[in-house]
């Protein structure tokens, strides 16, 4: 049994629970495109080591990520949550077709965001002035999912500074079928960038850190075997 393997036994086996295994999204079909897009940033290091390495590997879409760091850090920090993951992370490579069963970090001190080209989404980098204060900045990531084929769009708030967030998922909104996620205020290290969210009214449900994971399971579902 090697690491990831022993991960996934300790984690997902504690808070999947054997109902939600063979869980599919009944909510709007199987069949509908689906993605994940989950912004953090003070805190939020430690706040997706404790969602992400609790997704199974057949969640039924691939996962976005925009963690506000400086370039050089988010190699390190994708390999560290890969080490100990069911879901392949990585730092972003520019062009690259989301995939499920990844996770895919935006590089510190680029943007990010979904662009359809040469018929396929794809994730873009690309650079230029802070957006909030930030570069990477998540309303780029937002905002670019509403051009894209995505269906279905889940859209997680976790712990930061700032409002980062809330404009891009207010636009992403009025065009596309939306389900937001935020972090409750009692469990983030800076309740700023899910209390702006909460504020304007766009959040769909707001979960403690240690349930956000089951959140987005429940509302992805996972892949039939052999899907």
């Amino acid at each position: 049994m090697n690491k990831r393997d022993v991960h996934n036994h300790k984690y997902n086996e504690k808070v999947v629970p054997e109902a939600m295994k063979n869980h599919t999204s009944k909510k709007h079909g199987q069949t509908a495109k689906k993605i994940v897009a989950i912004a953090s940033s003070t805190g939020g290091p430690k706040a997706l080591m404790e969602v992400l390495p609790y997704l199974p590997a057949n969640l039924d879409a691939p996962i976005l990520v925009v963690q506000h760091m400086p370039a050089g850090f988010t190699d390190s920090l994708a390999k560290r949550i890969d080490s100990v993951s069911a879901l392949k992370v990585h730092e972003v490579v520019d062009g690259v077709i989301p995939e499920k069963g990844n996770v895919y970090i935006a590089k510190g001190g680029l943007h990010m965001e979904v662009r359809h080209k040469n018929r396929a989404d794809r994730i873009c980098l690309f650079d230029g002035c802070t957006r909030e204060g930030v570069k990477p900045c998540a309303n780029y990531m937002f905002e670019s999912l509403a051009d894209s084929k995505y269906q279905e769009i889940l859209c997680v708030v976790l712990t930061g500074m700032g409002a980062d967030g809330t404009e891009g998922i207010e636009r992403l909104k009025s065009s596309k079928r939306v389900h937001v996620i935020t972090q409750s205020k009692e469990t983030c290290a800076v309740y700023g960038m899910p209390r702006a969210v909460d504020m304007a009214e766009l959040t769909d449900e707001s979960v403690p850190l240690d349930k956000v994971a089951e959140a987005i399971i429940k509302n992805v579902g996972v892949m039939k075997d052999g899907c």
